[in-house]
């Protein structure tokens, strides 16, 4: 009965070795097949071999076999490419979002797409030193849960908090919970970001996800629908700097004739670009001003800068004198 039982498992067992330890620079061959078959107490032969081999490939699994030395079977196009799968271990390693013991437990799952062999070159991929990582392991789950609210139209609650000089938590408006429509998430500096509607409210602002505690799906529908039909959500990333808030006007710069790429980069192909003098361009775009904006500007000085409006022109000067007096 146990040979028997073992026939019936020998496909699965076979496909199995494939993709552990089968791949174009290390195939396996039919005598080690045969071995790892015995080990489990299941008989085979050369020519069984053969035909298992051309079952998996009539169930559509891309059996290929290698010439030469080495010489053996290995499974050719996967359902990720090994370039594919660093480029995952990559972001996973390096996004600030996910916790170290998150981003492990991923990359070892990414690991198993793949040959042992081609493995080893995963886990030597990019290792990020002294990479600032979350300690909030909600996180991952709350960007799920936040997806479902989204789709579902449903209002979302959670406790927001910031971090003293001790590191502990210290929760905004002594603890009580906010009430949020969700309509976005948006990838900003490392760090997620929820864009909602507060109820009671009057705008839309946002939030960072790893700064949620108890964060729950209800069963109120979304507010906000009415203020918000003409929502953008990448409008509203490019105006947000650094997700930071502040006034949200139209400002323009003049920039020198260098600077096309990184103003480009920031404010995308979209934007018009007037021609000012032999050296420079004008443009005019809608930005929300805060010291973040500013911040961003002066690192662009004297090749930027800032024309209008008056007052934020002012406003810039000032603190541009203030940081002076504070040298």
């Amino acid at each position: 009965m146990a040979r028997q039982n073992g026939q019936k498992t020998k496909l699965l067992f076979l496909y199995k070795l494939l993709l552990e330890r089968g791949d174009e620079d290390n195939p396996i061959s039919t005598p080690e097949l045969i071995e790892a078959l015995a080990a489990r107490d299941i008989p085979a032969e050369r020519k069984s071999i053969y035909r298992d081999m051309e079952a998996l490939q009539d169930f559509g699994v891309d059996v290929q076999f290698k010439k030469g030395k080495p010489s053996g079977w290995f499974i050719g196009q996967r359902e990720f490419e090994l370039a594919e799968l660093k480029l995952l271990v990559d972001a996973v390693q390096s996004s600030r979002f996910i916790t170290r013991k998150k981003s492990q437990a991923l990359i070892r799952k990414l690991e198993g797409l793949t040959s042992r062999y081609q493995a080893r070159q995963l886990r030597r991929q990019v290792y990020v030193d002294g990479r600032v990582k979350t300690d909030n392991e909600s996180v991952y789950y709350a960007i799920d849960k936040l997806h479902a609210a989204i789709a579902g139209g449903k209002a979302v609650t959670f406790r927001y908090f910031d971090y003293d000089t001790k590191k502990e938590r210290v929760f905004r408006r002594e603890g009580k919970r906010y009430l949020i429509s969700p309509y976005g998430l948006i990838w900003s500096d490392e760090n997620y970001y929820l864009v909602g509607w507060e109820h009671g409210g009057s705008e839309l602002r946002h939030y960072r996800v790893d700064k949620m505690e108890g964060l729950t799906i209800t069963g109120m529908a979304r507010q906000g629908d009415e203020s918000c039909k003409n929502f953008d959500l990448a409008e509203y990333g490019r105006k947000h700097f650094h997700m930071f808030s502040g006034r949200e006007t139209g400002v323009r710069l003049r920039c020198h004739n260098a600077m096309v790429n990184v103003i480009l980069d920031r404010f995308g192909q979209e934007v018009m670009l007037i021609p000012d003098g032999e050296d420079h361009f004008a443009l005019t775009v809608e930005a929300v001003v805060s010291p973040q904006f500013y911040g961003w500007l002066f690192g662009l000085t004297p090749q930027v800068t800032l024309t209008a409006p008056e007052w934020a022109v002012e406003e810039y000067r000032g603190m541009l004198e203030k940081a002076g007096e504070g040298l």
